[in-house]
Formats: structure tokens, C-alpha cells, sequence
């Protein structure tokens, strides 16, 4: 591992790892984390009960890693309870996911820190990722099209490397809601300062699938985001993945998401996207559209 120069007053960064049945993966996942070039780690694996060869894995990880390693036993209750359940138990003062089969650029740690540090403001570090393919490229063509480059969706606003913007600024922009709605990353791709937890609460466990999004539009209302060209991750996409699976079973949150948009972040919103909100949420209420179209005329 190559010295860390700013180790002795670099803050602690918690890995959190949650697993379920991940051998396939897991042991090029923690290889990654045992080549970061940051130095004071923790790691946390919450594990929802796996039946594979996972736990073997990570405890021979244990063992090797210089860094302190914390292993958790979770009831399976879903994606969201697995995640919260690594985030209660860290340590850090940042957050760094990795999921079980992606893997972090041996820089990744380190360069997303060094941007986090630059304003206290800043909730969420993110960075462009590399893809890794199980299955023939051209499969995925259609989805690469809209989510290769997730932070070029603005409408508004332009991500150049090393960005810091306001997250109220993100919030108001036209495209805030639009396709894709996940415009920063997934967890695997950000880093986030724990202080959020603490302030806006846990990831949103009714949700299966867009929980991340959801939290990333909650911590606008309140934090910075800053922004990396780099590629730190490598995001592998594969048939047993999360989202592949979501999807294979039809699920759509489309309408839950907005439910807690609207709950949560709808007065952030400019008024041309709180009007789309407003009509799709109460798309059978015409009465209460009328009322809104009333009040917003006063």
C-alpha cells in the first residue's frame, strides 16, 4: 500500500459492506479495499443471513487487514434495513459503500475524501464509474445510453471535476425528477459525511430499489454536493445484481418515490416541477388541483 502523507490527520472513512450471498465477488471487492491508498479505515460488514461461502471470505479478510474490521449478523429485512444496519454501526466521520461485486480504484478513498474536506457543507462526494460486464455489452446498450454518465442529466447544470454546488441549486433544477432519476450514482459511488444520518435520518426502507435517489435529493435540501471526473469505481453489472433482479420482477417505485418526494423535498422543487409532482400525485383529485391552481394565484 503507498504511504498515505496526510494518514496522521486524514478522518476516519467507514467501508460499509453489506452482503447476502456474495462469494462470487466479494473476495476482488475487499482485494480493492486492501489496495486504498487512504490509510485509516474501518470496515463494517452487516450480513443478512448468507448461505454461500461469504462469511468465510470476509473473515479470512479479517485477518489480513491493518486496518479495524467489524462483522454484523442482520435478520434479512430487506435491501434498505441491511444498509441502515452498516451505517448505525460506523464509526467515520464519511460513509464510503461498497457493494459486494463492485470495486474501488485504489485511489478512490482518498480523492473523494481530499474533495469532502475542502467545505464542511458538502453531504456527498460523488465520481463517474467504470463498468464491468458478466454478460455480452450490447445487452445493456439501451440502459448504458441514459446511465453511463448520470451527471450530465441536468438540465441546468454543468459537473465539471471538482465541483462543489449547492444542493438546494440541484434541487431546483428542471430535470431534478426526470428519467433517470438517479443523476448522481449509486452508493458504491459516493461518499457521504455520516453527520447526515444523524441529521435526515436513514435510507428510506419502504423502497426497493430507488432508496439511494431518494436519500441523495434529501441531503440536497440541506448540504453541498461535490463532484469528481474521475472513474474510482468499477460498477459490475451481472443477472444476480440487485437492480437486475428488481427489474426482471416488474418492480416499479416510480409512484412511492414521488410520494416522498413530495413528503419530503417538494417546497425545494422549482414550480414547474412541483406542478408535475402536484398533478401526478394527485392525479385522481381534481378538486385538490384546483385548489393548488387557487392558492398559487393569491
Amino acid at each position: 500500500m503507498r504511504k498515505n502523507s496526510t494518514s496522521k490527520h486524514a478522518p476516519l472513512v467507514s467501508i460499509c459492506i453489506p452482503t447476502y450471498n456474495g462469494d462470487k465477488y466479494l473476495k476482488e471487492a475487499l482485494e480493492s479495499v486492501q489496495k486504498q491508498s487512504y490509510e485509516n479505515l474501518e470496515v463494517i460488514f452487516s450480513d443478512d443471513n448468507s448461505k454461500d461461502q461469504t462469511m468465510k471470505i470476509i473473515l479470512e479478510f479479517k485477518k489480513r487487514f491493518h486496518s479495524p474490521v467489524y462483522i454484523y449478523h442482520h435478520t434479512p429485512k430487506g435491501i434498505g434495513s441491511n444498509w441502515n444496519n452498516c451505517v448505525k454501526r460506523a464509526n467515520g466521520k464519511y460513509i464510503k459503500f461498497l457493494f459486494q461485486d463492485d470495486i474501488l480504484l485504489p485511489e478512490c478513498v482518498e480523492k473523494l475524501v481530499l474533495l469532502a474536506e475542502k467545505d464542511k457543507q458538502v453531504g456527498l462526494v460523488f465520481c463517474r464509474r467504470n463498468f464491468l460486464f458478466e454478460q455480452e455489452k450490447s445487452k445493456f446498450n439501451a440502459w448504458l445510453k441514459y446511465h453511463k454518465e448520470l451527471h450530465v442529466h441536468w438540465k441546468s447544470i454543468i459537473f465539471r471535476d471538482n465541483d462543489i454546488i449547492s444542493g438546494k441549486k440541484l434541487l431546483r433544477d428542471n430535470h431534478i425528477l426526470s428519467f433517470p432519476q438517479n443523476k448522481i450514482g449509486e452508493p458504491s459511488a459516493v461518499l457521504i459525511r455520516t453527520e447526515c444520518f444523524n441529521r435526515l435520518g436513514y435510507f428510506e426502507e419502504s423502497l426497493q430499489q430507488a432508496l439511494d435517489v431518494e436519500y441523495w435529493l434529501r441531503i440536497m435540501k440541506r448540504y453541498k454536493v461535490g463532484f469528481l471526473e474521475d472513474q474510482l469505481i468499477s460498477f459490475r453489472i451481472h443477472q444476480d445484481q440487485a437492480t437486475q433482479l428488481n427489474q426482471s420482477k416488474g418492480i416499479n417505485e416510480k409512484e412511492l418515490l414521488e410520494k416522498l418526494c413530495y413528503k419530503r423535498v417538494f417546497w425545494h422543487l422549482n414550480s414547474s416541477v412541483r406542478w408535475k409532482l402536484f398533478k401526478s400525485i394527485n392525479r385522481n383529485h381534481p378538486i385538490r388541483r384546483i385548489s393548488y391552481l387557487y392558492n398559487k394565484k393569491k
